[in-house]
């Protein structure tokens, strides 16, 4: 059956606009786009402060590897947070070492340009296990999660790399797990895979605690990283995993998004480089002192989610790499 006239016109006139509109957002989110994201680091951050005070230089990605494990650890005014998480890693890994001498370990605790005491707390591990098992890298200025899991991945001595986030949630003995993932991924293409935690198991009960709203916001968020990014990882933002050293190098060469929704543009890098990604269920324990602001954080996710496929789609954003300067 045929519509009448008016209405005929008035749904011409809406696909138009809708049309026009898509092109619009295009064309800013080209225009606006950096087209390779900015790797830089001031003075200060090319050191870290030793256990006695003194300035040792920062390592690169790209150079060859001296340790089997490192952990990346990204803080912003987590000086009440940070302990209980630092506590659990360090029983684990030390425990791991007097079991088998030939694991190797560090962790690299970021501070993100923390207004609080968070540097002060890290420096304490440091003095407590040494410089070469903790070290603090102090950024200059807030960069964002995901910057500041960068700067310590591209500090990093590890053959692999573990994102692991300060409020602990994640129980720490569950490394093992995401090493299960990324060893039953072998063989590795140019020694690049990716073990990411997952949550998704416990959806169920994490939307029984939640109010509507927030429900209603996780699932739009679920869809759009489907629609628009990644669609085999069902948890894209449990904060770890576990990369090898290659796949470390590579995807956070390319990053451009350096907040909340950087890990989707991680894991959007990995699946257009066909890296090898396994998802693993983890324990994970909800913490209070979270960063994100339900409404405003997820706005800003979802417009980071809509640039991401934008930007690459048009070209904007390329799969080239850089090296930090």
């Amino acid at each position: 059956m045929a519509l009448p006239l008016p209405l005929a016109e008035a749904a011409a006139a809406l696909a138009a606009l809708a049309i026009l509109l898509l092109v619009l957002v295009c064309m800013i989110a080209h225009v606006t786009a950096r087209k390779m994201p900015t790797i830089h680091r001031h003075e200060e951050e090319k050191f870290f402060v030793n256990a006695d005070g003194g300035k040792e230089s920062v390592p690169s990605i790209h150079d060859p590897p001296t340790k089997e494990l490192s952990v990346v650890v990204p803080s912003y005014n987590e000086e009440e947070r940070l302990p209980l998480m630092m506590d659990e890693a360090m029983d684990y890994l030390e425990k791991r070492q007097k079991r088998d001498p030939s694991f190797t370990y560090e962790v690299i605790v970021v501070d993100d340009g923390s207004k609080d005491d968070t540097k002060k707390v890290a420096m304490k591990y440091c003095k407590k296990y040494g410089s070469d098992k903790v070290r603090v890298l102090s950024l200059v200025k807030n960069r964002g999660k995901g910057g500041a899991v960068r700067m310590g991945v591209f500090s990093s001595r590890g053959k692999k790399i573990l994102m692991a986030d300060a409020d602990g949630a994640t129980k720490f003995a569950d490394i093992e797990k995401v090493e299960e993932g990324l060893k039953n991924l072998q063989p590795w293409p140019n020694q690049m895979a990716i073990s990411c935690g997952s949550r998704a198991h416990l959806e169920k009960d994490s939307i029984a605690k939640r109010s509507y709203f927030r429900t209603l916001l996780m699932y739009g968020f679920h869809f759009l990283v489907w629609f628009l990014c990644v669609k085999e990882i069902r948890d894209t933002q449990c904060g770890f995993k576990l990369l090898t050293r290659e796949a470390a190098a590579r995807t956070f060469s390319t990053l451009h998004i350096e907040r909340w929704a950087f890990d989707v543009e991680l894991l959007y890098i990995a699946q257009r480089l066909k890296i090898p990604i396994a998802e693993v269920a983890v324990n994970w324990t909800e913490i209070e002192g979270s960063k994100l602001v339900p409404f405003w954080s997820w706005l800003q996710m979802g417009r980071d989610l809509l640039f991401i496929r934008l930007r690459y789609m048009t070209g904007a954003w390329q799969l080239e790499t850089r090296k930090c300067n």
